[in-house]
């Protein structure tokens, strides 16, 4: 029983070279990650062919695709403001990625979430631009100031607490999908009777895949969107 509980990102093939003397090698992750980026490549070539003809008065395919468009664009408006609905793009495609990597579990993927290195690159890149769109909206002199705000005492907390930032959100979205997967797992190889193998599960997979993965890929979105506004604000 105890060989089948294994939770670890399996190698499926090693690369014949070394960088700085350490082996790289494509894992499951990795396997699932490309599946990931060919169907929303795929998805996104189906959408541009489907409204090549764009009309002013949409209606059937290109009537959906506008209603998720224009959801976005005010959810990115109502959380950031008007003059930063440019970041639509941006949060609508990392939403698409975050929800399809926590629902691939359900088509026996192993999701790319369920790996901290995938949420800590997600996380970092949100730190970055924190840093980047803080500097550019007040620049270099004013973001350091503002880490001496309300008052200078408060610096050392205010570096740890924007350093925590990318970790809280790696981790939590991490710690999330990776807990549904050891749960779903642990109640497959642990409980004898098939009967309770047929209709439990469901609503499992419900819950673990579906709700929480829905409900975690928009919490690492709001929370990224918040940051990142919250580090342009004067």
């Amino acid at each position: 029983m105890e060989n089948n509980l294994d939770f670890s990102n399996h190698t499926v093939m090693k690369l014949p070279f070394k960088v700085f003397g350490e082996e790289f090698a494509i894992t499951d992750t990795i396997v699932s990650t490309w599946i990931i980026m060919g169907v929303l490549i795929l998805l996104a070539i189906i959408v541009k062919l489907s409204i090549k003809n764009y009309e002013k008065v949409p209606k059937g395919f290109q009537n959906f695709i506008e209603i998720i468009v224009s959801g976005m664009n005010k959810l990115v408006e109502n959380t950031m403001g008007a003059k930063n609905k440019s970041f639509a793009p941006y949060f609508g495609m990392l939403f698409i990625f975050i929800l399809i990597s926590n629902l691939s579990g359900l088509v026996t993927l192993r999701p790319p979430t369920a790996d901290v290195a995938t949420t800590l690159a997600m996380a970092i890149i949100t730190f970055g631009m924190i840093q980047f769109f803080g500097m550019k909206e007040k620049g270099l002199f004013g973001y350091i100031k503002s880490f001496f705000q309300p008052i200078w005492a408060l610096f050392p907390l205010n570096v740890i607490g924007e350093l925590a930032n990318p970790i809280s959100l790696g981790f939590r979205l991490f710690g999330n999908i990776l807990g549904g997967t050891i749960i779903l797992a642990l109640y497959y190889t642990l409980i004898p009777w098939a009967v309770l193998k047929v209709g439990i599960p469901v609503l499992l997979h419900g819950y673990l895949d579906v709700f929480a993965g829905i409900l975690q890929a928009f919490i690492f979105v709001m929370l990224s969107m918040t940051f990142v506004a919250g580090a342009m604000e004067e």
